[in-house]
């Protein structure tokens, strides 16, 4: 119950400000409900990474609100504050993968090749700041955003494989599909609290105060902590969210 807690006294001190100058009539403030869908990822798939087995998209609700300030023209400014997750699980066929995993309570390092699956989830406090063009009954918008990650999760198990201890010509472990034969992760403690990326994105107007939009949030700052070197690709935050808006100004 925190996170949603938290989500409401989030979205209510926004509101609180905005219902504060209400004197400037010309704001426009928007709540916001929606659902993001994408994963944390590299930029593009290493040698390594052979094929991906399966994505199953994960109820990641985002919600806020926020303000748009017009100042020339078409043009204006939009900032807020959102409460939002960003999920995924996948699973990932592998050659050689650089891993560390604990079995049988011993922790081992080396090179796998096999199966992957891999959970993350990330609850986020996001701050957008952006710059929007309007066009008709649309607000497309891009500019940067600012997050804070509240609670952290990145673990899974490799699986149907084996791992080669150390280096490729190392001892090898096979590893199998139960708990108990599996190797498992968790690289929770190290991801980074701190998130910093661009977003794009358009705002649909429906007529009266309803809308639809859509934005794609591309993480710029890697998702782990520099001196994480266990997956040697960078990973990145890379999501779309898909939702609603209700115009209360």
């Amino acid at each position: 119950m925190r996170p949603i807690i938290l989500a409401l006294l989030l979205v209510g001190s926004v509101l609180c400000g905005a219902r504060a100058q209400e004197a400037a009539t010309a704001r426009e403030v928007k709540v916001r409900v929606g659902n993001n869908i994408g994963g944390t990822m590299p930029v593009g798939l290493p040698a390594t990474i052979r094929n991906l087995n399966s994505y199953t998209p994960q109820i990641a609700p985002a919600i806020g609100a926020d303000v748009l300030l017009p100042l020339h023209g078409s043009w204006g400014f939009l900032a807020g504050l959102r409460f939002e997750r960003k999920a995924m699980r996948e699973d990932a066929t592998v050659k050689n993968y650089h891993m560390e995993i604990v079995r049988g309570g011993e922790r081992l390092a080396g090179m796998f090749t096999g199966r992957v699956t891999t959970r993350t989830s990330q609850w986020v406090a996001t701050i957008p700041a952006q710059a929007v063009w309007h066009v008709r009954n649309v607000n497309i918008k891009a500019g940067p955003y600012f997050s804070w990650c509240i609670d952290n999760t990145f673990d899974g198990w490799a699986h149907r494989g084996y791992l080669r201890v150390d280096d490729p010509t190392g001892a090898k472990i096979e590893l199998g599909e139960e708990p108990g034969e599996r190797g498992d992760y968790d690289f929770s403690e190290d991801l980074r609290r701190w998130q910093v990326g661009i977003g794009l994105g358009a705002d649909w107007s429906l007529g009266g105060r309803f809308g639809l939009y859509a934005d794609i949030n591309w993480g710029v700052s890697a998702a782990f902590k520099r001196d994480f070197h266990t997956i040697e690709q960078s990973m990145y935050p890379i999501y779309a969210q898909l939702g609603v808006t209700y115009r209360i100004k």
